[in-house]
């Protein structure tokens, strides 16, 4: 077998195509049995320019006009499938003919991996936007339920170790006649009225280092110095209280339904932790809150009563004024004091 002979077997072997082509008018004049296999027989006067259409031929001329080499990727259709090649044309050697040798190699399957490759990119990328979405959508839920640095130590451990505060301020509020008020009222302007509501709570909380705890239907809890220590507790859960009053005061100037609250406030030590397995919760409980509780159930609406444990951390920074015992806890009354809002105090005062 002659050299040309086996040089046509390899090339045939690897999938190139290869041809002749005569420069001074891109035509064919010679092409191996896979170029043929391709392009089918062509007529005689089949040229570069009719075997790939989407060649800028122009390019092409200016190529091998100024240079030897032009390499450009193209695609045609082959049996109703789209085909694409890398092809190179090199003038010859020997220039006097003006010929050149085109070298056609089938990359149809690289281009469909590379596309593969894309795609499996795009969905990686996409799935884990997604993941990411999620996973701020469960870390922002989670910390609605719990402290950020009880969130921290539970994705870190998986548990969050119940811990004791020892000096810590809690408010307890809840509504009044709440039942009148479902029973006026549609359950959809229940649920939009106390979400607002608790919403400002929220904010008038986070402004002087309250924590809310939790709500349940008519009651809001928060604490102050928890899980983190704060030096004034006492002061930021009383601020707190003056300012949810003054905000459901002039909120019931505008409102149709009127909202009256009765706040609790108290200090001492509280237990902090996760409560549950499946739905779980962070929750606080203790002495401080006990007593807030029922220092709560003893005053009236629109009212703040302050436990004893609470009114000589305040260092006469409020008004605090004895309260009768209300209700049947009236026969032995813890220490009830209630704390008048300064600006109310102070218009009083005025006039």
């Amino acid at each position: 077998m002659s050299i040309e002979a086996i040089n046509e077997q390899l090339l045939r072997a690897i999938g190139v195509g290869v041809a002749l082509v005569e420069l001074d008018t891109m035509s064919l004049k010679f092409r191996n049995d896979t170029f043929t296999e391709w392009f089918g027989q062509a007529s005689p006067d089949s040229g570069v320019a009719e075997l790939f259409p989407e060649l800028d031929m122009a390019d092409v001329t200016a190529a091998m006009t100024s240079g030897t080499r032009f390499a450009a990727e193209t695609s045609f259709k082959l049996r109703r499938r789209t085909m694409t090649v890398a092809l190179e044309l090199n003038r010859a050697l020997d220039d006097e003919d003006g010929i050149a040798v085109l070298v056609c190699q089938n990359i149809t399957r690289i281009k469909e991996l590379e596309s593969m490759i894309d795609s499996y990119s795009m969905m990686v990328e996409r799935n884990t936007h997604e993941i990411k979405r999620e996973k701020e959508q469960v870390e922002k839920l989670l910390l609605n339920m719990m402290p950020r640095s009880a969130y921290e130590e539970y994705k870190t451990f998986g548990v969050v170790a119940p811990r004791v505060f020892e000096s810590v301020s809690v408010l307890t509020l809840d509504f009044t006649d709440f039942d009148q008020i479902l029973a006026a009222n549609d359950p959809a302007v229940i649920v939009s009225e106390l979400n607002d509501i608790y919403t400002s709570f929220d904010r008038i909380g986070d402004q002087f280092g309250c924590e809310r705890v939790r709500t349940s239907g008519d009651s809001y809890f928060a604490v102050s110095g928890v899980p983190d220590p704060v030096a004034d507790h006492a002061e930021s859960v009383a601020n707190a209280a003056v300012r949810f009053m003054r905000y459901l005061r002039r909120r019931n100037e505008s409102h149709p339904v009127k909202w009256h609250a009765r706040i609790g406030l108290a200090a001492g030590p509280v237990i902090g932790s996760v409560v549950g397995v499946q739905k779980y919760i962070y929750d606080v409980f203790g002495p401080a809150v006990a007593a807030a509780t029922e220092t709560r159930a003893l005053t009236g609406p629109m009212c703040v009563a302050a436990h004893g444990s609470i009114a000589g951390l305040l260092d006469g920074r409020f008004s605090l004024t004895p309260q009768p015992a209300r209700g049947a806890a009236a026969a032995q009354p813890p220490t009830v004091l209630e704390l008048a809002d300064p600006a109310l105090a102070a218009a009083k005062g005025g006039r």
